[in-house]
């Protein structure tokens, strides 16, 4: 959701006229969309573990970037995003785009909601309209020069979280879970079946779940929190890279 509200921010600043395509979503048609090197891509990725999500790998593959213009953005819930972004540097390279510029944002955390609460903000919207103002600029001026961008090679070894929702006694089986789900850890047809090993802790499911019918072991989220409350607790601020 945070990931969403910052590349609406970006790309409706960048230009009204908007295409979006959906990466974590289950049949997206990425592959029906040809790029051109005049258009201009706004590729934004959620941060877990200080890694691109593995499916986002998967189907940045199948876009034909034909040396369209990308600026990347990874949204992360205030701890750290690590090689979030020279990953997807490296992936976007490898699909044929050309990264112009990278954003970092805050969003608010998607295990512990009380980290990051209600952000992107105000303060970070208007941070974001400027950023992508000195993005727009660039392009004007058909500036092409790479930006550095902050990262590992070799990338971090990624370490998950390992909290996977459960359905609770309030779950109708209607299946919207499993449809939402971006890494199809959930059997569409016995929602209450879950791939531990495909799961990232999204917490989508919690999230689209018309009924509040999945939760996370309370024994686990309590942990997890104190564990993060370190790392997260003070504000950290959005960068750009151009």
């Amino acid at each position: 959701m945070g990931t969403e509200k910052v590349a609406k921010i970006v790309s409706n600043e960048l230009n009204k006229k908007v295409i979006t395509l959906k990466m974590l979503k289950r049949n997206s048609t990425l592959d029906k969309n040809p790029l051109t090197k005049d258009d201009v891509a706004v590729i934004s990725v959620p941060s877990y573990g200080g890694r691109v999500p593995s499916v986002v790998s998967e189907r940045l593959s199948l876009i034909q970037g034909n040396g369209a213009r990308a600026i990347l953005v990874c949204v992360y819930g205030n701890r750290a995003y690590e090689d979030t972004l020279a990953e997807l540097e490296d992936l976007a390279d490898k699909a044929g785009f050309k990264t112009v510029a990278a954003i970092s944002a805050i969003a608010e955390h998607s295990i512990v909601r009380q980290y990051a609460s209600g952000r992107p903000d105000t303060q970070d919207k208007d941070q974001l309209i400027a950023f992508t103002k000195a993005i727009k600029k660039k392009l004007e001026e058909k500036d092409m020069s790479k930006p550095q961008i902050p990262g590992n090679r070799p990338y971090k070894v990624s370490k998950l979280s390992g909290l996977v929702p459960k359905p609770t006694k309030k779950c109708v089986n209607c299946k919207v879970c499993a449809t939402e789900c971006p890494m199809q850890a959930i059997d569409f047809n016995d929602p209450s079946k879950i791939d531990k090993d495909k799961c990232i802790s999204c917490m989508r499911c919690i999230s689209v779940c018309p009924y509040l019918a999945r939760n996370i072991n309370i024994v686990k989220y309590k942990a997890a929190s104190a564990m993060l409350k370190k790392v997260c607790s003070d504000r950290k601020e959005n960068e750009l890279f151009i």
